[in-house]
């Protein structure tokens, strides 16, 4: 399957989830990240908007690509998806059928351990005998993923992570990535980056080039190899963030980014 190069990212959206879902497949979006963690996420929403948008003729369900998330109990609330008292691999199970019932779907495209805990390995091999095409982790650093990434039978697909400016953008993450062949999926790139993105040198790039700073920021992210969330609740802004096809940064804008001068 291939995987779309933009995602729309559905956290802490409540109520509004599922018009926001469906605005975003509206928009042009065909890949929809979430979570069976209901403190920050209404998956449910998720999948009403999909079961709306398949139902309406707007997408079929192979033109979707739809990720969510097993989550520890210490990053829930009360409203837990499985059986607190459960072993992890039972509350992963539990969770992926939630899921897939809050989704309404019959399978789910990328299952991700929704960073790293007590039982990584329990969870991780209760993961890899899941009916996904892939699986992969969140909110790591490099240790732990070279750690699970050691320990797979079956490795991580994928790694999203929030991602700072001040790191040169999640720099060992990406390279550990990059070598892996593992996709990188990058979130909070503007809302973990408003001191840089108010830099003098990323203002004098957005002037030359003539497109929003949000535009020039996930462009940037494309061409270093990442695959960009965005949760924008703006229609209008979800048109702008998916047109960035139609034009590249230079070498030296991407070197001037990368090398962390875009720095307030």
């Amino acid at each position: 399957m291939r995987l779309p190069s933009f995602l729309y990212g559905t956290a802490w959206k409540e109520e509004e989830t599922e018009h926001l879902v469906r605005l975003a497949i509206e928009a042009g979006f065909r890949g929809i990240d979430t979570a069976n963690q209901r403190k920050h996420y209404f998956e449910a929403g998720a999948g009403a908007a999909v079961a709306g948008a398949i139902r309406d003729g707007l997408v079929s369900r192979d033109e979707l690509f739809l990720q969510t998330k097993f989550t520890y109990a210490a990053g829930q609330d009360r409203r837990l998806p499985y059986d607190p008292n459960a072993d992890p691999a039972t509350q992963v199970r539990q969770s992926f059928a939630s899921s897939l019932e809050h989704l309404g779907v019959e399978s789910i495209d990328s299952y991700v351990l929704h960073g790293p805990g007590r039982h990584d390995r329990e969870v991780w091999r209760a993961m890899e005998e899941l009916p996904v095409r892939f699986i992969g982790v969140s909110n790591v650093v490099l240790s732990q993923l070279e750690a699970l990434f050691a320990f797979g039978g079956i490795k991580p697909s994928i790694v999203q992570n929030r991602c700072y400016a001040r790191t040169g953008w999640d720099a060992e993450v990406r390279a550990f990535c990059r070598a892996n062949a593992i996709v990188y999926q990058g979130f909070s790139l503007l809302t973990a980056n408003l001191a840089e993105l108010r830099s003098a040198p990323f203002r004098e790039i957005v002037a030359r080039v003539g497109r929003t700073p949000a535009q020039i920021v996930f462009r940037f992210a494309q061409q270093v190899g990442m695959l960009p969330l965005t949760g924008t609740t703006d229609p209008a802004h979800m048109r702008e963030d998916l047109a960035i096809d139609d034009f590249e940064l230079s070498e030296d804008d991407v070197g001037v980014m990368i090398s962390g001068l875009v720095r307030h």
